[in-house]
């Protein structure tokens, strides 16, 4: 029996052509309605997921960066886990020297060197702030959420990526995006962040279902008793998922809810 479903954003429940549809918001209320304890898990800040959850209408547990912050609805901290400070600062630094574009998030606040099109195009649809600085040798590295690598060039962000796991196997770094490479604590991942909530609530892993599109959400699909990939998802995720649903903009996330929490047949 499912008791709580954990949902990605982007890709999932959000598209940029259709944004969030009724059918979803409409599957997501009748989940709470019915007891069913739902979270949702992304690498967005805490500003941007709340906003995601008051067009939904639900007051639930923010799962952000990731993993790295747990939020309830309000903004309480229930768990965080910051980014190690001396190997963030390297590859800051090494980033810098390629001339790539870099956002970095403390204490939930974004901050970026340079104030260009990527990050107009980012902040864009993701209703977040931002804050242009000099130098991130300014800002304070202890209490660091994660960084966010952006470059349109896909090939360099999937050889950024291979290169950057090489080099630092105790930090978190998976693709969330074609064009983004996340950064993180080794620990802040969606899949320990489910254990956390299941814990907390009192049930198994087992009881959860989990759905997502990207590789930065293999881990939770994989944890969750039910984890389903996005029928837009990678190649990766649906290798490693339970089921694959239909796609974002033909409401992938409720037939696989009708499917798995209801039990409705032919969906």
């Amino acid at each position: 029996m499912i008791k709580m479903v954990v949902t990605d954003i982007d890709g999932t429940i959000y598209s940029p052509q259709i944004g969030i549809t009724d059918e979803v918001k409409k599957c997501i209320q009748n989940l709470v309605d019915k007891g069913i304890h739902f979270a949702i898990a992304t690498g967005r800040s805490f500003e941007s997921t709340k906003c995601v959850a008051n067009e939904i209408g639900v007051k639930c547990p923010l799962i952000c960066y990731q993993g790295g912050l747990i939020n309830t609805y309000e903004g309480e901290t229930i768990e965080v886990k910051y980014l190690d400070e001396i190997p963030a600062r390297e590859i800051v630094n090494e980033l810098r020297t390629r001339n790539i574009h870099m956002n970095t998030y403390i204490d939930d606040v974004l901050y970026v060197e340079d104030d260009n099109d990527i990050i107009k195009e980012y902040v864009g649809d993701k209703n977040v702030h931002y804050f242009k600085i000099d130098s991130f040798d300014e800002l304070d590295f202890t209490r660091l959420n994660k960084i966010l690598v952006i470059d349109h060039n896909t090939e360099l962000i999937e050889n950024l990526i291979k290169e950057l796991q090489a080099k630092y196997p105790q930090l978190y770094i998976v693709k969330s995006q074609p064009i983004f490479c996340e950064i993180a604590n080794k620990k802040a991942t969606k899949g320990n962040a489910i254990k956390f909530l299941a814990e907390k609530y009192g049930f198994t892993e087992n009881e959860v279902l989990a759905i997502g599109d990207q590789n930065n959400d293999i881990e939770m699909v994989v944890t969750a008793g039910v984890g389903v990939a996005m029928g837009n998802g990678t190649e990766d995720i649906k290798a490693k998922a339970d089921y694959i649903t239909d796609t974002v903009l033909n409401n992938g996330f409720v037939k696989a809810i009708d499917k798995f929490v209801w039990g409705k047949e032919n969906v």
